[in-house]
């Protein structure tokens, strides 16, 4: 089984991040042969600054590499060093009818959010379409919200199969139900565009002040709470302390009598202990970017010696060669 999965560099990866991606990534290395990339081309649609992305692409990977990415047995790499990818999203893009990608959501939702239209914004779905095709990837691991990313990709892969006969591996979604939907600090989904993000190793006195900020209801310490199940930090504390741990403040908020300072306060110790040792790696790795480099530069010759056959047999097909 090959697991493709990717993550865009477009700012310091955050807890949501972490939850709702990277741990469940983590774990499927050791159940597949997983691919990972670095998704820079895809990023170009929404970061323009050439500076920043390099700074957050190797921010990503050193991110996932403290996280526990084992780069023996997974391969991780940049999208950029496989320049094959763009070459198949061409011979993606003949087939693909223009009616499919007016219809996905994620080009609209960013729309509303104010991205201006361009054309990489509306194609953006047949590059993702040859970032797992190119693999002969199986599976793509997504949250119910992504399903239809890889149904385009199934579309796109069948209809250049039925013109140019059986070319490509037709990949299935593997639908997280379980996948966790972090809260920001505004209560709305975690997420860079919406600036409610807790940084995964963030510096401790910003971190420390930002989880403090959390903005909670004006009910009094001493007041039971019987809705202590929605509240924002202990949702948060769920993610990040022993279970026992977070039932217990549950129960306290519920009775009445914790203070939601003191609930902050103990959201950010556990936030900090849970990646104290993460954050040692990471502080660990960055004093050798060398070895970073080596791991990725490793990654894409990997990467592209799947790459060119897929791509070749595309051709061949085609008739461009």
């Amino acid at each position: 089984m090959r697991i493709l999965s990717g993550i865009q560099p477009s700012g310091a990866l955050h807890l949501g991040n972490y939850f709702g991606m990277m741990k469940p990534a983590l774990e499927l290395q050791e159940q597949g042969e997983a691919y990972y990339f670095i998704a820079n081309y895809h990023s170009m649609t929404s970061l323009v600054d050439p500076a920043q992305r390099r700074q957050n692409t190797l921010g990503v990977a050193l991110d996932f590499l403290a996280c526990g990415l084992d780069p023996q047995r997974t391969v991780f790499f940049r999208q950029s060093d496989v320049p094959e990818v763009t070459e198949l999203t061409w011979l993606l893009s003949t087939v693909t009818p223009m009616g499919l990608l007016e219809r996905c959501h994620s080009y609209k939702d960013k729309l509303a959010k104010g991205l201006s239209p361009n054309h990489g914004l509306f194609a953006y779905p047949v590059l993702m379409a040859a970032d797992i095709l190119i693999y002969d990837s199986n599976v793509v691991p997504v949250g119910r919200d992504q399903k239809q990313h890889v149904e385009v990709t199934r579309d796109i892969a069948i209809k250049f199969n039925e013109l140019y006969g059986e070319t490509f591996v037709i990949p299935e979604p593997q639908i997280r139900e379980d996948v966790a939907v972090v809260p920001g600090t505004d209560g709305q989904k975690m997420s860079k565009s919406y600036g409610n993000t807790i940084e995964l190793f963030g510096e401790e006195k910003a971190t420390r002040r930002k989880i403090m900020s959390i903005v909670m209801d004006s009910r009094r310490p001493q007041e039971p709470k019987p809705d202590a199940d929605q509240n924002l930090a202990i949702q948060l504390l769920r993610l990040v302390a022993p279970p026992d741990t977070a039932r217990d403040y549950e129960a306290r908020l519920r009775a009445g009598g914790l203070g939601y300072g003191d609930l902050k306060k103990a959201l950010f110790e556990h936030y900090w202990a849970h990646f104290a040792t993460a954050r040692q790696r990471r502080s660990e790795l960055a004093t050798h970017l060398d070895h970073v480099e080596h791991v990725l530069r490793d990654g894409a010759a990997r990467a592209r010696a799947v790459a060119r056959v897929v791509l070749a047999r595309a051709k061949v097909a085609a008739g461009l060669e």
